[in-house]
């Protein structure tokens, strides 16, 4: 009788594609029931309730067997369904990665680590836009200072001499080339 036998855990590899089937390594280990008399009650419980406690336990490990049994059979079939309609191993991963993902933006965490690097962002952004306001105000300060507008008007003078020079003459202007009033040749290199 099975209420008698109880299935030995440390043979079921869940791991394994055929989890759930009885093979013939899992086998019903018999309980011995001349140990199962000798064994202590537990303190607070009389030997008909360790009895009946002992047919419920066998009873809830024969239902585990048979619900292992039709779970390899489902999965056996759903598989036959999958080959029939043609769904291949990698559909199959393909959606298990999608719905993992899915998964994984519905968790609090996810939510959490985003609302913390959204916030991170945010506090950036605003550091950035008070570190370029600073810039900004530096540089105008720069700019209307005594030594820069100083620096701009001889920048300024150089350039115009620069632009009319071939109009006015050298006007203490060094040559590029060092010929002194020489005319340049036609073909200049560039």
């Amino acid at each position: 009788m099975l209420s008698d036998r109880i299935l030995s855990l440390a043979d079921i590899n869940l791991n394994s594609p055929n989890k759930g089937l009885l093979s013939d390594s899992m086998t019903d280990v018999p309980v011995d029931t001349a140990v199962a008399a000798q064994a202590p009650a537990v303190e607070g419980l009389t030997d008909a309730e360790a009895e009946e406690l002992r047919a419920e336990l066998a009873k809830v490990e024969e239902e585990v067997v048979t619900l292992r049994q039709v779970l390899a059979a489902k999965e056996r079939h759903c598989g036959e369904l999958k080959r029939r309609l043609g769904l291949s191993t990698l559909e199959g991963l393909k959606q298990n990665l999608s719905r993992g993902w899915h998964d994984v933006q519905v968790s609090n965490a996810y939510k959490k680590t985003q609302e913390t690097l959204s916030q991170a962002g945010q506090k950036t952004s605003a550091a950035l836009s008070t570190m370029g306001s600073a810039i900004s105000r530096k540089l105008g300060d720069m700019r209307n200072s005594a030594t820069f507008k100083s620096f701009e008007d001889r920048v300024g003078t150089i350039k115009s001499k620069v632009v009319s020079g071939g109009e006015n003459g050298s006007d203490n202007l060094p040559s590029p080339t060092g010929s002194g009033d020489r005319p340049r040749p036609d073909h200049t290199p560039f």
